[in-house]
């Protein structure tokens, strides 16, 4: 078999693991799904998958990055679309508010992330993706004059913290209009760092 076809099918079966993996840790979690599962879903052998990843830890790893770097393109893709850099910060975390009320998305960013790789490894993931975008932003509304002049670092921990609680807070929630008012009192936070 030549070289090509076997990278392409070693390729195929990282991402079957991988897809499968996302699947069943976002339906039913970390700790409720066994090496077992995951191959048999993925139609490979425990071999195949210990060729790719070392451990169950490190194969959630990968789908967690798949899934904070997903979350991180549509909040910038969101942003983006906006011409002034305040429509950019204030969409940006509707973004990210809306995005983690999606179930597997919680399941996997905010639930089992900082159970499974720790609060330290997560947060700097975090800090990598959506973090990184929120930092840009403040620190070119600062530079404009938008918000007072400040360090960005402290600033971004404090906004990002405040989103991460309220998303920990939306996976909770059985009420639908949770995210509106979620959402309407994050605006209100944000309206209050602006100069007037």
């Amino acid at each position: 078999m030549p070289q090509g076809v076997r990278a392409q099918q070693r390729e195929l079966t990282r991402q079957a693991l991988v897809r499968e993996s996302r699947r069943l840790f976002s339906t039913l979690g970390y700790g409720a799904v066994g090496l077992s599962e995951i191959v048999a879903a993925a139609g490979v052998t425990k071999g195949a998958l210990y060729h790719h990843f070392s451990s169950k830890a490190e194969l959630f790893r990968v789908v967690l990055e798949q899934a904070q770097q997903e979350v991180a393109e549509r909040i910038a893709a969101t942003a983006d679309a906006r011409e002034s850099s305040w429509e950019q910060l204030l969409v940006g975390c509707e973004a990210f508010l809306g995005a983690s009320t999606d179930p597997a998305i919680q399941r996997i960013m905010l639930i089992d992330g900082p159970a499974v790789l720790g609060w330290a490894e997560w947060r700097e993931m975090n800090e990598a993706t959506s973090g990184r975008h929120l930092a840009e932003v403040l620190a070119v509304l600062i530079e404009e004059g938008t918000i007072p002049s400040q360090p960005v670092e402290p600033l971004t921990h404090l906004l990002s913290g405040a989103m991460n609680e309220a998303a920990l807070w939306l996976a909770a929630s059985s009420d639908p209009a949770d995210l509106a008012d979620a959402t309407a009192a994050l605006t209100r936070l944000l309206e209050a760092l602006r100069v007037p």
